[in-house]
């Protein structure tokens, strides 16, 4: 039966060299006093230390919370992640060479926790062919002191395949809304559900512990069993939050905002409209792909806006809107908030999501870019010294019937003039999006064809259709010189559609 103790105690059933699983989405059901105590403790004592870390997509308010309270050398020696863009301390960690860094996509590090639960030797995919997860390629390596291969290419059945190498976790760190006397868990309060159920059968298949935090305290037998995610007999020690309003934020932002769970609806009326400008006019153009009763994902950044654009058209429930979190309908969160959403119809397993995902269960997928290159790879993950990390976007990409990439055509100073019916370019921006070579492929053109997948780029100014021959160009806005602002700024060749037309006036109005 689960002990219940305090985030010191907690911290002291964590040995040295161990193996730590921590979930949580952005700020979103993340450990924050469990893991702050982790950081104090370090400090300190100077224990524990020499941990893997391995999490799917970070935790933390991209400052100094979440998982950068372990950021601090001698206290990781690897670390094994999703998405990192909420962790910049532990991101500067990775990029000194102070601990062993991986990145892994997303979707595939909790189907991982499977595997690792039923003590097989991997999880066996296609997912991350030909992006830098092929350890062809890079085999997901961040970090010059990252030399073990995590992902191995096998050949079954005369197919390739990628495995995902299993490894043993000693601790499953959750969290939780309540805990019974039993130690049974319930998130009724939480914006997501998350992997708390597999990470924690990884643990205990290996002897480990599970450590969770949550927000109160109940009687046994009190609990809908319905309710439950985890049983208690899956629990080890139970935190109770200290400070509630800090340490067990429902996101980053808020501390608890029944609108996010179900709890109550929310008046449409009271969803901020996108700002007039270049990202109203892609996730506008972008959101006319999306046909009636379609299964579609939302990226974050300039994708999030499609949401709001159907909120604004009043064409919510037209589509099936999901997030990677588990998140579905309602309207998706923008940043730092992304992974939760205002009125959702379902929050399911993160986990599960992935398995839906993973089956090719996305009609359309809106995903941002920040490089393409002529060969149809883009990148989202690395810029030089920068890492972001793939987070889902592999998953997603690769799975997804069609793929409608969204972003200004340019970046760092572009300015556009807005018209009824187009758009006319003031000044150019100094970060130019369509390159030679995109410096780390997190997607594969050429694996895109190979699979016959549907692949748009939507701009403000423009729309390109991926083919066997490379881009094609197939919708122009008004207003746009066509090789001034397009073609010269290219540099590949793109081929002009025999029935290449202006984007629809209503994408500017």
């Amino acid at each position: 039966m689960a002990s219940f103790i305090s985030a010191a105690e907690a911290v002291e059933l964590i040995q040295n060299g161990q193996t730590i699983a921590s979930s949580g989405f952005g700020f979103a059901a993340a450990p924050e006093e469990i893991l702050a105590e982790m950081g104090r403790a370090f400090r300190q004592k100077g224990r524990p230390r020499d941990l893997t870390l391995v999490f799917s997509s970070a935790q933390g308010n991209s400052k100094d919370l979440g998982l950068d309270h372990l950021a601090q050398p001698g206290l990781l020696k690897r670390v094994v992640g999703g998405f990192y863009g909420v962790t910049h301390q532990l991101l500067d960690l990775v990029s000194s060479n102070h601990t062993e860094g991986y990145n892994l996509p997303q979707g595939q590090i909790t189907r991982l926790y499977h595997a690792i639960a039923s003590r097989q030797p991997g999880h066996l995919t296609k997912v991350g062919m030909g992006t830098f997860i092929d350890p062809r390629l890079e085999g997901g390596k961040m970090s010059a002191s990252a030399r073990e291969d995590l992902v191995e290419l096998v050949e079954l059945s005369g197919e390739q395949w990628l495995l995902y190498r299993s490894f043993p976790i000693h601790v499953a760190l959750v969290r939780a809304t309540t805990a019974d006397e039993r130690g049974n868990l319930t998130m009724e309060r939480e914006a997501v559900r998350l992997e708390g159920l597999p990470m924690a059968a990884a643990a205990k298949a290996h002897g480990g512990v599970v450590i969770a935090q949550v927000e109160r305290l109940a009687s046994a037998g009190s609990l809908h069993p319905a309710e439950v995610v985890l049983p208690g007999y899956m629990v080890d020690a139970v935190v109770l939050a200290q400070e509630p309003t800090g340490g067990h934020m429902q996101t980053v932002n808020r501390y608890f905002d029944p609108t996010l769970t179900g709890e109550v609806n929310s008046p449409m009326s009271r969803v901020p409209p996108l700002d007039p400008g270049p990202r109203r006019i892609i996730a506008r153009r972008a959101s006319r792909e999306l046909a009636p009763g379609s299964v579609v994902n939302l990226g974050t950044g300039i994708p999030e806006g499609v949401g709001a654009d159907l909120g604004e058209r009043g064409a919510t429930n037209e589509v099936f809107l999901t997030v990677e979190s588990g998140v579905s309908g309602g309207i998706a969160a923008r940043q730092p908030e992304f992974g939760v959403a205002t009125n959702p119809e379902a929050i399911i397993r993160h986990d599960d999501q992935f398995l839906f995902y993973n089956a090719g269960g996305i009609d359309v997928t809106c995903l941002g870019f920040a490089q393409i290159d002529g060969q149809g790879n883009v990148n989202v993950s690395r810029f030089g010294d920068k890492i972001v990390g793939c987070g889902g976007f592999i998953d997603i990409a690769q799975n997804a019937k069609k793929v409608v990439f969204c972003g200004t055509f340019n970046s760092g100073g572009l300015e556009v003039a807005m018209k009824p019916d187009g758009i006319a370019i003031k000044r150019e921006g100094r970060h130019q999006k369509f390159v030679e070579q995109v410096e780390q492929i997190t997607f594969s053109g050429e694996y895109a064809r190979q699979t016959g997948q549907t692949v748009l780029v939507v701009t403000e100014r423009c729309v390109l259709k991926l083919t066997g021959g490379g881009f094609e160009l197939i919708e122009i806005a008004q207003g746009v010189d066509l090789q001034q602002n397009i073609l010269d700024l290219i540099p590949f060749t793109v081929r002009l559609s025999p029935g290449l037309r202006q984007m629809d006036r209503a994408c500017f109005a």
